[in-house]
């Protein structure tokens, strides 16, 4: 289970009710909120419906979870980028909740809500998505070796 936290900018992964890892995370500069075009971070239960980028190099650019050969620069100041790059490796999350996360024009799923590398690792820690939970690139390498479609995702 990954428990992300909206106020700490933290996800937790845990396994056999123990912690094992603590990620730095950014979600939506925008807050929480689950309306279609909000660009708002959704709250509730989540489940990892599909996962991307098997074989993409790290820092490489998904464009509609494709990979075309494209390497992204990475910030790690406070810059913001112009592309607001998906990169490296993609969860992507499908609510579990009817009438929160679920459904017409709340659908975490269809309004393409993932957890995803960036190209704006310098501004990890800090809201700065726009609904989305971004990672830093090895970590979300890392994690993606580790989860399996299925996985339980509450974002609180």
């Amino acid at each position: 289970m990954l428990f992300v936290s909206i106020e700490e900018q933290k996800m937790y992964r845990i396994e056999s009710k123990k912690i094992t890892h603590i990620y730095d995370i950014s979600t939506s500069k925008y807050g929480v909120g689950n309306k279609k075009n909000s660009n708002k971070t959704p709250l509730g239960l989540h489940i990892i419906k599909e996962k991307h980028g098997d074989n993409v190099p790290i820092n490489g650019r998904m464009v509609g979870r494709v990979f075309y050969g494209h390497i992204a620069k990475i910030y790690s100041d406070s810059t913001i980028s112009k592309t607001d790059d998906i990169t490296s490796r993609i969860l992507w999350l499908e609510g579990l909740e009817h009438g929160v996360n679920k459904g017409e024009n709340i659908d975490s799923y269809e309004r393409y809500i993932y957890i995803h590398g960036t190209s704006e690792e310098g501004r990890i820690g800090i809201p700065s998505s726009h609904g989305c939970v971004r990672m830093k690139n090895k970590d979300v390498i890392d994690l993606y070796k580790e989860v399996s479609i299925g996985t339980f995702v509450l974002i609180l």
